[in-house]
């Protein structure tokens, strides 16, 4: 009997078929030593034709198969493409403008850009000869405040109004102490002003000088 009909199998058959065609068959025959042999010699038969194919350089169907199915559990598992990313525009590098000094410009304040400050800084200006008791250093913040207020209004920019007001502050103290040196401070008309109110008149000119006219 051909080796492949006795283990019930196709000549194509793999070699994991064809052990379990053995072990199946050998369940089959029981303690039977003769058949037992039988079907071992149809396995070696097998075995033999198979090396013999090898030997050729003939490779049966199943053999092919086989290396096909060691090769493609080899092969790496391919990666699903992923969808690319749009691309963003390029910005333009952001140059910072350095800081200019620059001098202010001059013009005249009109409507309550003029009536506020001239208001303000006239009533601060009544005050101090008015009450001679009241602290000049009071009148001259508030003075520099109400300049603060005007320049930001007319300028929009704070940091300026401030430096621009405590420059005509310090200025006007200057000037305040050099006309304290050069005059009397006992004012003519009999008005009795102190050497304080007589220090502050230049700042608080100065302030509301500023306040009308730098823009």
């Amino acid at each position: 009997m051909d080796p492949y009909e006795r283990l019930a199998i196709p000549a194509d058959a793999p070699f994991d078929a064809v052990q379990a065609a053995r072990d199946a068959r050998l369940e089959e025959v029981g303690e039977d030593p003769m058949a037992r042999s039988r079907v071992e010699a149809a396995y070696d038969a097998v075995l033999m034709d198979r090396l013999k194919e090898r030997q050729q350089g003939r490779v049966s169907s199943a053999a092919r198969s086989a290396s096909q199915r060691e090769q493609a559990a080899a092969a790496p598992p391919q990666r699903p493409a992923l969808p690319q990313l749009p691309q963003l525009p390029q910005l333009a590098a952001a140059r910072l403008a350095a800081p200019r000094f620059s001098l202010p410009s001059l013009a005249l304040a009109s409507g309550r850009d003029f009536w506020f400050p001239l208001g303000a800084q006239g009533l601060l200006l009544v005050l101090l000869f008015a009450l001679p008791a009241a602290p000049a250093e009071l009148l001259l913040a508030l003075a520099t405040l109400v300049t603060v207020i005007s320049l930001q209004r007319r300028s929009g920019r704070f940091l300026a109004a401030v430096g621009w007001s405590f420059a005509l502050l310090a200025l006007g103290l200057m000037l305040g102490g050099l006309l304290l040196g050069a005059i009397n401070p006992s004012l003519p008309l009999g008005l009795p002003i102190g050497e304080l109110q007589v220090q502050s008149l230049p700042a608080l000119l100065l302030l509301l000088l500023g306040a009308l006219l730098i823009a």
